[in-house]
């Protein structure tokens, strides 16, 4: 029992919001490629195995990104007790759990066509470096943007079998998102990433935070407005699409308070709603 709560630990299970903002922009894909009028069964198979591979995927990701991040873990008080830099669990055996999980994930990936098993292996790359950015650069965030949003690529050519330019669009605009609210999210640790020497958008961005996020959440929005255009979604979606902008714009970003890590938490969990009213607004816009 000790060890499964470890395991549990390990890849933060307890904390779906990790899987969840990687599974939103897997099903955003998929929804904006899917025909409707065709069998519905596939596309809630499809949706399934994205969020399964989701919850393997991130909990490999969190894995990964503590045993390259041990000796900083210790240093930061939000992180000091993770089962790795604590010493609760050994790396070896972490490094087991994640090939193991990572397997899993291969076995639901091989249901998809050869076009999207190959570009998801392509990422894998990016999947477990991106935890280094932070040591060469204060853009992780950009990174881990571009990791954390390539399943609405692979959403995408799961259904048509090939990669087009509004899905491009649609990957562009999640990547600022995703740049934006984990922004917010490092606000958190800013304190001990400065004094251990981590950089980030938090830290690079700490006097002028709104400059940032606004700039991310409007290329956010921009993208979606021209996907929703070019895919033709009725009116209806538009309608969430003002919901989405109010959460945005007033529930995150007027509310934020850099200064108070409870409050950067609470808004970046936020962006969990945010990802279920996209989606939402495109299976509405496509019926």
């Amino acid at each position: 029992m000790n060890q499964i709560k470890i395991f549990i630990e390990l890849t933060r299970l307890k904390r779906p919001i990790g899987f969840m903002l990687l599974f939103w922009p897997c099903a955003w894909g998929l929804t904006i490629a899917y025909d409707f009028s065709t069998n519905l069964e596939n596309y809630f198979f499809f949706l399934t195995l994205f969020f399964l591979g989701s919850v393997l995927m991130r909990s490999a990701g969190c894995i990964v990104n503590d045993i390259w991040d041990k000796e900083f873990d210790k240093k930061v008080f939000r992180t000091k007790d993770r089962p790795i830099a604590s010493k609760k669990i050994s790396v070896t055996l972490a490094s087991f759990y994640a090939v193991t999980l990572c397997f899993l994930a291969l076995l639901i990936l091989l249901n998809f066509n050869q076009y999207t098993i190959i570009l998801a292996l392509g990422s894998m790359p990016l999947a477990f470096t991106y935890p280094l950015m932070k040591r060469f650069t204060y853009w992780p965030q950009l990174f881990l943007g571009i990791t954390f949003n390539y399943g609405l690529i692979l959403g995408w050519t799961a259904t048509k079998g090939q990669l087009d330019l509004v899905a491009i669009i649609f990957y562009i605009g999640a990547i600022f998102w995703t740049l934006g609210y984990d922004t917010i999210y490092g606000y958190q640790d800013i304190i001990d990433d400065e004094i251990i020497g981590l950089k980030s958008t938090s830290i690079k961005f700490k006097n002028k935070p709104n400059i940032l996020l606004f700039s991310c959440y409007s290329i956010f929005l921009i993208s979606l407005l021209i996907v929703g255009y070019s895919m033709s979604l009725n009116k209806i979606s538009f309608a969430i699409f003002l919901l989405i902008v109010l959460q945005m714009f007033y529930f995150q970003l007027r509310k934020l308070n850099i200064e108070i890590p409870s409050n950067c938490l609470k808004i970046f969990k936020s962006n969990n709603f945010l990802g279920l009213l996209v989606l939402l607004g495109l299976i509405i816009g496509k019926i």
